[in-house]
């Protein structure tokens, strides 16, 4: 059901050209915003794409090490070196600024690496396996907060284009339509009264 039309006074059209001259600037604003967040939407994905591959590259590298080190102290000793916490995790929530919006994200604090196993009844092979999987963690959480980013940025355009949809197929042209219509009808009435003095006028001088 279509929305009625306003009474057509001055007053209504003064606040109805106001209305548009606000949407159409918020238009503007909103267009340029979500520019600017589709630009640092594909500078984010582009960098996580990157370290996704170095991740999936780190993962065979720390896996290989695994299988090396399994080889070498047997999988007994190996779940004995392993059942030790190596560092200490700790996860906090942060925010970071995009384009005046301040998004929060996961910042991943982590302590450095300590061995609770003797160098003498280990192979090189175990450090190695505690060194790939300390990078791959690290990257692992670098990435999760990537991730945090790029999913808020993504929804923050959706929310955007939806605003922006909005005032394009329904506010502004609505608030045009009521402009042009309190203008028509403003106009209709003026010849009205004009054509109503001129007969009037024109009465007034055939009784004279």
């Amino acid at each position: 059901m279509a929305e009625p039309m306003p009474a057509p006074t001055k007053t209504n059209l003064m606040k109805e050209k106001r209305n548009l001259q606000l949407a159409l600037q918020g238009y503007d604003l909103l267009e340029k915003k979500r520019e600017i967040l589709i630009i640092e939407l594909m500078k984010r994905m582009d960098s996580l794409e990157l370290l996704e591959q170095e991740i999936a590259k780190k993962t065979e590298e720390a896996y290989a090490a695994l299988r090396r080190m399994l080889l070498s102290v047997g999988r007994e000793r190996a779940l004995t070196i392993s059942s030790l916490p190596v560092r200490d995790i700790r996860l906090s929530a942060s925010s970071i600024n995009v384009s005046g919006m301040h998004l929060p994200t996961l910042e991943v604090h982590a302590s450095a690496p300590v061995l609770h196993y003797s160098f003498m009844n280990s192979f090189a092979v175990c450090d190695e396996t505690v060194i790939k999987f300390t990078e791959l963690l690290d990257m692992l959480s670098t990435a999760a907060g990537m991730r945090s980013i790029v999913w808020r940025l993504a929804r923050e355009v959706r929310k955007t284009q939806r605003r922006v949809n909005a005032l394009d197929k329904m506010v502004i042209p609505r608030s045009r339509e009521v402009v042009k219509f309190i203008d028509s009808s403003l106009d209709e009435r003026e010849r009205e009264s004009l054509f109503a003095v001129k007969m009037l006028k024109q009465r007034l001088s055939e009784q004279d």
